[in-house]
């Protein structure tokens, strides 16, 4: 965006024009010091503190961990593009940019005869007052071939259930909604629900139901994740209370064939909310 300082001097204000211009050309691209990706509230706020997507585990924007992972499989071959490789599995897709917007946050990669864009889209608009006040951040994906081949590509988005509460330590439950008109929705949520009741700074939310959905339509597979190392000594059974640091929601999408001239796409959401939808 281009500002004018206009002054009562003939042919001034072409040169302040001209100049700005010629600054804002030579300024490298925006790199914050960590990448906004889910940006609804002081409670339902995620960032990437890295240089890279896939190079560290995402965070609260207190600094406490609240993982979102991402992987696509490009024809049977898997790919890290979102978390660490302790959290997501397979090598890391090469990311070959990152753009930062007011309501987007836009990473590129490429790869195995693909290129990739992931883009975290909260739509913060002022003028929409019912849409500003959604708690909802889309992860949209789009593939297209760099090659001249036809490739296969699935994405899988991943969150944790600490994000839907103030420690990973805490009892939570996860299950899959049904009966969403056309949705695949996967859902976790604190046994507790103490609504509002701590107080002080370094705190995350601690009541409310974090959702993953996406059109049913594209999607391959819902899956909830437990984690290895506590598996054996968790509660049996979808639905049943374990530490929320345990509990994973898992996403799948197919995206289909992305020809060179025409992006496969997929899009799914994520929501935190206090209204637990029914089953």
């Amino acid at each position: 965006m281009l500002f004018q300082r206009w002054l009562c001097c003939l042919g001034l204000p072409v040169a302040l024009a001209t100049g700005t211009a010629t600054r804002a050309e030579s300024l490298p691209p925006l790199r914050p010091p960590s990448v906004p990706l889910v940006t609804c509230d002081p409670y339902f706020s995620l960032w990437s503190p890295g240089d890279n997507l896939a190079e560290v585990d995402t965070t609260h924007w207190t600094g406490k961990p609240q993982r979102l992972g991402g992987q696509v499989v490009i024809d049977g071959n898997p790919f890290r593009i979102m978390g660490s490789e302790r959290t997501v599995s397979g090598p890391a897709l090469p990311q070959v940019g990152l753009e930062v917007l007011p309501t987007r946050s836009i990473y590129s990669f490429a790869g195995e005869g693909i290129a990739l864009k992931v883009i975290f889209l909260t739509p913060a608009l002022p003028d929409d007052l019912e849409v500003l006040a959604r708690p909802v951040t889309y992860v949209i994906f789009d593939a297209v071939s760099t090659d001249h081949k036809p490739h296969q590509v699935q994405a899988t988005v991943t969150a944790s259930a600490e994000i839907a509460v103030n420690t990973p330590d805490q009892l939570a439950t996860a299950t899959k909604v049904s009966g969403m008109n056309g949705l695949a929705v996967l859902r976790a949520g604190s046994v507790e629900q103490a609504v509002l009741a701590k107080p002080g700074d370094d705190l995350r939310i601690d009541w409310g139901y974090l959702y993953v959905a996406a059109p049913q339509s594209m999607v391959k597979e819902t899956v909830i994740r437990m984690a290895p190392d506590l598996a054996p000594h968790a509660a049996a059974g979808i639905g049943a209370a374990n530490p929320a640091g345990s509990l994973t929601l898992a996403m799948t999408l197919n995206l289909g064939r992305s020809p060179q001239s025409q992006p496969a796409s997929g899009c799914s959401w994520l929501t935190m909310t206090s209204i637990p939808f029914s089953t």
